[in-house]
């Protein structure tokens, strides 16, 4: 295992599975497994025409299109480091991020991104845009340099090249550095490929950004180098109008998002009495976000397909534990399954390991993991400790070594010595039929040190906050139940799709005029 590569993976693939689709841009063109692969090694071929050497950062910021999925593997095929960003940065976000990365070219569409090439500008870093016209053209650079496939052909991926370099979206500080080598992703892309037992069969439409690991690993490359088939989006990002002609007409057998993305599309399904036949597909995954036990109920009876949840986090290469398949074992409505391919441990806060049932650490080791963030010394001493990496999150494995998350651990909510798990109070309020999206979070509080707030957006109806916190003492012990319900029509979120608590906590005290705005993190 220790010498897998992920461009050593992709080109096996290549090889077994030539002529296969491997990547559709939705009504436009394919292409085949083989036919990427030499406009990859052709696209690196500019790159190192323009003077990118290994370990050179080269940052690229496109919408979720051919060009971006071949950039990108044409910087690691050169033993360089991608740095994917967000193409909706605004230009002080582009600049902290090229900064913090020291990226030495910034790769862009044609069309151009007016922040990105105004922080590059500030920064003296070079800006090249780069094209595909059709699938039997090859990338071309508007640097137009000189292409020698020969420079491709003597360079060897090592699985040690640090390959991507992602900032987490941290939950208490400013984002973290994370480096990924050609062994991390090689090694989680085969967990992917192993546990949803993907092969050339298999095909799927990209819904999540491809700047961040979930869709990047879990949907793009996990497919690649299994030998299936990826389509794009004609629009470069997900839409709900065209999602299921997209998947009826590729032939998906599955597909990954964030509970977000599910509750949109399950929304239009019910709501739409002209409902398109849908393909029969293997299973739906869903990850990044805890999915309440009510939303996966309805979207398997909606869909008719098990919907696996997973646990996964850029320090890991994404995956860490997943729900399998049917034909594996049981998969449990509140849980996010099994480990897959690494060790995992519940620690106390001695390092001890924990037994079933009881709280602790989620903690993990393996070939998958980074060796620790860039330029921060103090986050690597917090998050490796005791032979483990330590990922922030509480949780505890039941007695079939299923794991059930609790929540992050600055994310519980400390009322008065009762810790309170946020993911427990969102999966009740989802409950409730006229609730279609629930966050609770914890607020400063003179008597209790916290309190237990939420905000709610409704089907419909006349629900009050007053007939919340009622149906919430149903169901709910006295000192869970919120405090305050916050009716909204929108709740924010960060690029991917994901809902932080902290972030939320501030948007909504910042609305009531009496209440201080707590300080979080740094």
């Amino acid at each position: 295992m220790e010498t897998v590569t992920l461009t050593g993976l992709l080109h096996k693939a290549a090889a077994e599975f030539p002529t296969r689709r491997a990547l559709s841009v939705s009504g436009k063109f394919d292409l085949t497994h083989a036919q990427l692969q030499h406009i990859i090694d052709h696209a690196a071929s500019l790159l190192i025409a323009s003077g990118i050497h290994p370990g050179d950062v080269v940052a690229l910021t496109f919408p979720n299109t051919v060009e971006l999925v071949i950039m990108f593997l044409a910087v690691i095929r050169c033993r360089a480091t991608a740095a994917p960003l967000n193409s909706a940065y605004t230009a002080e976000e582009f600049e902290f991020y090229l900064s913090d990365s020291e990226s030495k070219l910034l790769l862009i569409p044609a069309e151009g991104i007016k922040p990105a090439e105004a922080a590059a500008s500030k920064l003296n870093i070079p800006l090249v845009s780069a094209a595909l016209q059709d699938e039997n053209s090859k990338i071309t650079l508007s640097s137009n340099p000189e292409s020698n496939i020969d420079s491709v052909k003597q360079l060897v991926n090592d699985p040690a090249d640090v390959s991507l370099f992602l900032h987490t979206s941290g939950t208490t500080s400013r984002p973290k550095g994370v480096a990924l080598t050609q062994l991390n992703l090689g090694t989680s892309v085969l967990n992917i490929k192993s546990v949803y037992e993907l092969t050339e069969s298999d095909s799927t439409v990209i819904v999540l950004p491809l700047f961040h690991v979930h869709g990047l690993l879990a949907g793009l490359l996990s497919s690649l180098v299994s030998g299936a088939a990826v389509t794009l989006p004609a629009a470069g990002r997900f839409s709900a109008s065209t999602f299921w002609t997209d998947m009826i007409k590729y032939k998906a057998t599955w597909y990954t998002a964030v509970p977000t993305i599910h509750q949109i599309i399950l929304d239009r399904h019910e709501s739409n009495p002209e409902r398109p036949r849908y393909p029969k597909l293997r299973f739906i995954r869903s990850c990044s976000a805890s999915l309440a036990p009510s939303i996966l109920e309805r979207l398997e009876a909606a869909f008719d397909a098990p919907v696996l949840e997973a646990y996964a986090m850029t320090e890991a290469s994404h995956l860490m534990t997943s729900n399998p398949l049917l034909n594996n074992g049981p998969h449990k409505a509140g849980s996010v399954g099994k480990p897959v391919g690494q060790d995992m441990a519940i620690l106390n806060e001695q390092g001890e390991i924990q037994p079933p049932y009881s709280n602790g650490e989620v903690c993990i080791r393996g070939l998958n993991v980074t060796k620790g963030y860039k330029n921060n010394p103090e986050a690597n001493k917090s998050a490796f400790q005791f032979g483990w990496f330590h990922t922030g999150d509480v949780g505890f494995f039941d007695s079939d070594g299923y794991l059930h998350l609790v929540g992050r651990i600055k994310e519980l909510i400390n009322r008065g010595g009762e810790k309170i798990s946020p993911i427990e109070v969102d999966a009740v309020l989802l409950a409730h039929p006229a609730v279609t999206q629930a966050v609770a979070f914890g607020v400063p509080d003179e008597k209790y040190g916290e309190e237990i707030n939420c905000a709610v957006i409704l089907r419909g109806g006349s629900l009050d906050e007053e007939e919340i916190k009622k149906y919430c003492k149903r169901n709910l012990a006295s000192f869970k139940v919120p405090k305050k319900v916050f009716i909204t029509d929108s709740v924010p979120k960060t690029a991917t799709g994901k809902i932080q608590r902290r972030i939320v906590a501030e948007h909504f005290l910042a609305k009531t005029s009496a209440a201080k705005v707590p300080k979080f993190g740094a």
